[in-house]
């Protein structure tokens, strides 16, 4: 009777290769740290609002690259057009969340003076 086959301990990805948790802490350190970084800003109040915009502004962008990179695993390899397509539709959803976020609040700015 042969013997069973030995399993390795390390997951496989549904793509074959082997998975590793390394990628997801460092994703979660710097999903951390770049949420952090504002926060800090707004409670200390280091900044002129307007600086402090434009920081938290890029810290969100640098974030949701993050995200993609490391959890949504989008690379910008040409191997793939899916992932390509997905990139643009995040950027879209982004610029319109920003956008219209934007829009609304300038609208009721205007409104309560």
């Amino acid at each position: 009777m042969p013997a069973p086959p030995q399993l390795s301990n390390t997951p496989i990805s549904p793509h074959g290769a082997e998975t590793t948790i390394k990628p997801y802490l460092v994703g979660v350190v710097l999903a951390l740290v770049l949420t952090a970084i504002p926060f800090g800003l707004v409670a200390t109040r280091t900044l002129p609002p307007k600086q402090m915009f434009v920081v938290i502004g890029a810290a969100a962008i640098i974030q949701v690259a993050v995200h993609l990179r490391y959890f949504l695993h989008l690379d910008l390899k040409p191997s793939s057009q899916n992932n390509l397509i997905a990139l643009c539709f995040a950027a879209v959803a982004l610029l319109m969340l920003v956008g219209g976020t934007l829009w609304i609040m300038f609208g009721l700015n205007y409104r309560m003076i």
